[in-house]
C-alpha cells in the first residue's frame, strides 16, 4: 500500500487549520487516515506547527511520500535533515554520534535564524503601530485646527448681529418725543375750532 504524508483540512470557512496525517494515497483528502502525526495552523504569525518528530521520521524511512507543503514543514522541523544524516550512518560515512552532533548544530543554527526572523517581525510590527499612531495624531491635530477655525468664524459672524438691534432701538425710542409737539398742536387747533362757533353765538345774542 502506497502511503502519503499530507494535510487534512479542518476549521471553519475562511479560517482553516490542518492536520498532518499519514494516509493511503488513494484515499480522499478528508477521508480515513492511518495516523495523525501533527497539525499546522497558518492563521498565526508565524504559523503554528506541532509534529511528532519520531513518527514522521519513521514514516519517511518506510517510504511514505510527503506532499509539497508537508515536505516544507518537515524540512523546517529538521525531519528531512535527520533522515539524511541517518542515511549517511547507514552508508558508513560517519557514526551515530557524529550524526547527532551535526543535527544538534543544524538545529541550533535553525533556532537562531528563527529567533532573528521573529525579532524582525516584531520590530516591523512595532514600526507599523508607531506609524499608525503618528498618522492618527496628525489627523486629530488637523481636525482640532479646523474646529477651532470654524468656531472663531462663527463667533466673528455672531458679534455684529448682536450689536445691530441696540443701534436701531435708539431712534425708535426717540420717535414718541418727536410726535408729542405735533399732537399738542393738533389738540389746540381743535379747541380753537370749537371755541369759534361759541364766540359767534354770543355776538348774535348781544346784537339782538
Amino acid at each position: 500500500m502506497a502511503t502519503k504524508l499530507r494535510l487534512q483540512r479542518r476549521g471553519r470557512k475562511n479560517h482553516p487549520f490542518y492536520q498532518i496525517i499519514v494516509a493511503d494515497s488513494r484515499a480522499p483528502r478528508d477521508g480515513k487516515y492511518i495516523e495523525r502525526i501533527g497539525s499546522y495552523n497558518p492563521n498565526t504569525h508565524p504559523a503554528t506547527i506541532t509534529l511528532d518528530f519520531d513518527r514522521a521520521l519513521y514514516w519517511l524511512q518506510t517510504g511514505a511520500q510527503p506532499s509539497d507543503t508537508v515536505r516544507n514543514i518537515l524540512s523546517d522541523e529538521g525531519v528531512l535533515m535527520k533522515k539524511h544524516l541517518l542515511g549517511g550512518v547507514a552508508k558508513g560515512a560517519f557514526d551515530e554520534a557524529e550524526a547527532e552532533k551535526r543535527f544538534e548544530s543544524w538545529k541550533s543554527n535553525k533556532q537562531q535564524s528563527t529567533h532573528s526572523l521573529k525579532l524582525k517581525d516584531e520590530e516591523k510590527q512595532r514600526a507599523e503601530e508607531k506609524a499608525r499612531l503618528d498618522a492618527e495624531k496628525e489627523v486629530n491635530k488637523a481636525r482640532a485646527e479646523v474646529l477651532a477655525q470654524k468656531k472663531a468664524e462663527e463667533e466673528a459672524a455672531n458679534a455684529p448681529a448682536e450689536e445691530t438691534p441696540a443701534v436701531e432701538a435708539a431712534p425708535a425710542a426717540e420717535e414718541p418725543k418727536a410726535e408729542a409737539p405735533a399732537a399738542e398742536e393738533a389738540s389746540k387747533a381743535e379747541e380753537a375750532v370749537e371755541e369759534a362757533p361759541a364766540a359767534d353765538e354770543k355776538k348774535a345774542e348781544s346784537a339782538e
